[in-house]
């Protein structure tokens, strides 16, 4: 509903872990589940490793906690970062975060904001260690967001055969359908996109060169799609049902 408060954002960026580049590109990905009213980047702002990110400090609005380096070896932002995201999660103010970092120390906390019945959005490299993808409601992997729209697409969209050869996406895809369907195996797409991430949180149709689930699946052909409007003036609604489906046997 368009009178619904948007999901309040708190975003915790590790910049000694993260490349400034994606700045733009994460901001308007954090842009599409909710507002961002807190952004911060955490790292010792006196060290020439981090210059790079201080032009998009300024441009994007981004606001630096300094973190000094006491002892070599030991990572000092992470602390200050993660003693700062219970601060904000113990205001009450936020229904969600977004921690960026490829770091595993991450994931305790990752799994304690959850468990307070918060919703946290995990941004990082391919080498993000597994515990702490598994730890998030969703997370999206960096240099999905960095390709720019007159660009080259950074993977090219699999063919239908090279879809179908990957098993475990298949199986992926055709359980999240049977499990979200009714009698006769059609599912909303909503549902089907939200059981997959519950089960995969890095799951992204983009890895595959897709913009969108409705697009990887028919690119699948293993599935029935059908838009539906819902009346009142409303969007169609996309359903989805798995071809070797037949309907349920009407008395």
């Amino acid at each position: 509903m368009a009178n619904e408060p948007a999901t309040k954002l708190a975003v915790l960026i590790d910049a000694d872990n993260a490349q400034p580049t994606i700045a733009e590109a994460l901001l308007a990905e954090v842009a599409k589940y909710g507002t961002a009213h807190v952004k911060r980047a955490y790292g010792d702002w006196t060290s020439t490793h981090l210059k790079g990110w201080k032009e998009q400090l300024l441009t994007q609005s981004i606001q630096p906690i300094q973190q000094f380096g006491y002892t070599s070896g030991k990572n000092a932002t992470d602390s200050a970062m993660i003693i700062d995201a219970m601060d904000l999660l113990y205001s009450g103010r936020f229904d969600g975060f977004c921690i960026v970092s490829s770091d595993s120390d991450f994931t305790r906390l990752a799994a304690r904001i959850r468990e307070s019945g918060l919703i946290v959005y995990g941004f990082g490299e391919r080498k993000t260690p597994d515990p702490f993808v598994a730890a998030c409601d969703k997370f999206i992997y960096t240099d999905i967001l960095i390709a720019k729209p007159d660009e080259e697409q950074p993977l090219k969209p699999r063919s239908a055969a090279q879809l179908k050869q990957d098993s475990g996406l298949a199986h992926l895809l055709r359980n999240a359908v049977e499990a979200a369907s009714d009698d006769d195996g059609w599912a909303g797409l909503g549902g089907v996109g939200s059981i997959i991430t519950k089960q995969r949180p890095n799951f992204d149709a983009r890895s595959y060169g897709y913009g969108k689930l409705s697009e990887l699946m028919t690119a699948t052909t293993l599935f029935e799609m059908d838009r539906r409007s819902p009346g009142d003036g409303r969007p169609k609604v996309i359903y989805v049902r798995n071809k070797s489906k037949k309907p349920a046997v009407r008395e």
